[in-house]
């Protein structure tokens, strides 16, 4: 008899117990058995006293939301029951994250926003990533006083140096002035309210606070906002905002201007050149050099998305800074040239996956930085011509010798360069959220602060955390490296929002954060439901592996315990994940949509990972 699986709701407040286990799921990816009941949908209700429900699955018509929190998701959902599209859902719920999850998104960081419009069968993309500030030199990361780098955590990481220009206010105004139908002011309501209101503290809430309580108590400011008498807020209070429900005011009355010019610009630009910091803590917090310039030229990017085509499918991926949509879209195009499946094929399929991956990898160190800066060749990493050149150094049977070299897209044969390793130093926090609305739209949107907590810095007053996303560029400044540390230039990301489209209409709706894993986990949730014939839920729920050039491939507990033993002939050497910053064994938190025949909507949360997610649907079947 399997232990019962606990779906995780509203972040752990609802527990609904079903007949399965994880390694039922495992075992699900092995057999390709029927779906499994830990994945089975679960509509959403409203009780008697008006207050919505929802688990990690739904299933519906209406239009569909999917995030990591059920306080955005009901936000959404409520958005499309009025009548707003999927623009103006992704807005609403992305700053109601900032108000429920401060510690992986909100007005202080950045992102990037991938749109389909239906009417148009057309996909666009929003960079709303954040900028380096026009003061910063190649030596920013060094401290003066020894000459060496500053220690990575938990000096650099919480610091002014680290800030970058903040990008998600400028994304919301792009969003809905170009594709949604509401005014800010509309949009930002449902998270003002909610941030007076406040939510209810779950253990997930409570134990990030303490896992960076060093850090915020550093901080006075941050240290009254969320360790009130010196305490993470206690599971099951309530925790408000008030702070913050005045600044979002702010900007929905006034609009980006509020955050970009005036006071506000100025005290954040203040708190980063000189960090508010406790004079007994040991803490260094370096100065920035963000100023109040830097704040008033601030631009999104409106780019063109990455595309591929994979088993008759139109991938959509976002384009570089962004190394998400060339490193998916490059592994599916090698992926692309071979037969995957379930069962019997199950571990060569996973052995390839683990190849396309790291291949991805390494040309995504070779080649991948800001566009403005790089020259970044995106047509020819995501052609099918460079895949199948790659697939030339790929053995079917055996595990290549990594790091892999990196390909060269600009020779035809099997030609690789060779460059330097380069640690990955991006965190695994961030955000996502997906939405598709009832006439098709989507919007796959990841936003982030970087690291859980961002820089630790909270603006006096104001009730939201600065990032430290600069801390994504390489840390050792090299000439010939994209990713290099420049004024004006946005730092790589590995974040990945992809919308998939069948003949003109969406199919998939998918992204996750994670860091680095970003990719690897859209890829194979991809993979595990095109290839291998997984529900939504079971792709979803199936263990992960992610392979990143590195000799063994870090891997979640259920994944080593369904595959190791299948893949060792491969010579694929499977190690516990488990990030630079914390012990969690967790790789990605993913949201996704799929629509099915008729318009049938299938929203995918976590039902575990980062305490789950939820999934609504407007209209529960």
């Amino acid at each position: 008899m399997t232990e019962p699986v606990v779906h995780h709701t509203a972040r752990r407040r609802v527990r609904l117990v079903a007949a399965t286990g994880a390694a039922a799921v495992a075992g699900a990816l092995v057999t390709a058995a029927p779906p499994v009941a830990s994945a089975a949908p679960a509509p959403a209700s409203e009780s008697r006293t008006g207050r919505l429900s929802s688990t990690s699955t739904a299933t519906g018509t209406g239009g569909a939301v999917s995030s990591v929190d059920v306080n955005a998701s009901r936000i959404g959902r409520q958005v499309l029951a009025e009548g707003g599209n999927a623009a103006d859902a992704a807005v609403a719920m992305a700053s109601g994250l900032g108000v429920s999850e401060p510690y992986s998104a909100g007005i202080g960081g950045g992102g990037y926003f991938v749109y389909y419009d239906a009417k148009k069968d057309e996909v666009s993309t929003i960079d709303g990533r954040e900028t380096a500030p026009s003061g910063i030199t190649n030596d920013a990361f060094v401290d003066p006083a020894t000459g060496q780098p500053y220690p990575f955590t938990p000096q650099l990481v919480s610091s002014g140096v680290a800030v970058g220009v903040p990008g998600t206010v400028a994304t919301w105004d792009a969003a809905l002035k170009r594709f949604g139908t509401r005014s800010l002011k509309r949009t930002l309501a449902p998270s003002i309210a909610l941030a007076r209101k406040g939510f209810v503290v779950d253990q997930t809430f409570r134990n990030q606070t303490l896992d960076n309580a060093e850090r915020f108590s550093a901080f006075p400011d941050t240290a009254r906002l969320f360790l009130p008498r010196g305490d993470a807020p206690k599971v099951g209070t309530r925790f408000r905002n008030p702070a913050l429900a005045r600044t979002l005011t702010s900007i929905a009355t006034k609009g980006p201007r509020a955050f970009y010019r005036g006071a506000l610009a100025r005290e954040i630009s203040s708190v980063v050149r000189s960090p508010r910091k406790d004079p007994s803590s040991a803490l260094p917090a370096p100065a920035g050099t963000l100023s109040t310039k830097d704040l008033a030229s601030y631009r999104v990017r409106h780019q063109a998305p990455t595309h591929v085509r994979y088993r008759g499918l139109d991938v959509y991926g976002m384009a570089p800074g962004s190394s998400g949509g060339t490193s998916v879209g490059e592994a599916l195009n090698i992926l692309e040239t071979y037969r995957l499946g379930g069962g019997r094929r199950t571990a060569r399929s996973l052995h390839l996956y683990l190849e396309a991956s790291a291949r991805a990898f390494a040309d995504r160190a070779a080649y991948v930085g800001d566009p403005r800066f790089t020259k970044v060749p995106t047509k020819r990493l995501t052609s099918q011509r460079f895949a199948n050149a790659r697939r030339c150094s790929i053995d079917q049977t055996t595990a290549s010798t990594r790091p892999v070299a990196a390909g060269n897209p600009y020779a035809s044969g099997c030609a690789t360069v060779s460059t330097q390793d380069r640690p990955d130093t991006e965190n695994v926090s961030t955000t996502h959220l997906s939405v598709v609305d009832r006439w098709g739209n989507a919007a796959s949107y990841t936003l982030t602060i970087e690291q859980t907590g961002g820089s630790g810095m909270t603006v006096p007053g104001r009730g939201f955390l600065l990032n430290n996303e600069l801390t994504d560029f390489t840390a050792a400044y090299d000439p010939d490296d994209p990713n290099r540390i420049a004024p004006g230039k946005r730092p790589r990301s590995s974040m990945a929002p992809t919308i998939v489209t069948d003949r003109g209409r969406v199919r998939y709706v998918v992204g996750s954060p994670g860091g680095a894993t970003i990719i690897t986990t859209v890829l194979q949730i991809l993979v595990n439901r095109i290839d291998l014939g997984m529900t939504l839920p079971q792709a979803v729920a199936a263990p992960r592996a992610s392979q990143r050039n590195t000799a063994s491939t870090p891997a979640e507990p259920g994944f080593i315990t369904a595959y190791e033993k299948l893949l060792a002939p491969y010579g694929q050497r499977l190690t516990p994940s488990g990030d630079t910053f914390t012990s969690a064994a967790e790789i990605g938190a993913a949201a996704t949509i799929e629509v099915g025949r008729g318009g049938r909507l299938t929203a995918v949360a976590e039902p575990r990972r980062r305490g789950g997610g939820s999934a609504l649907v407007v209209r529960p079947r």
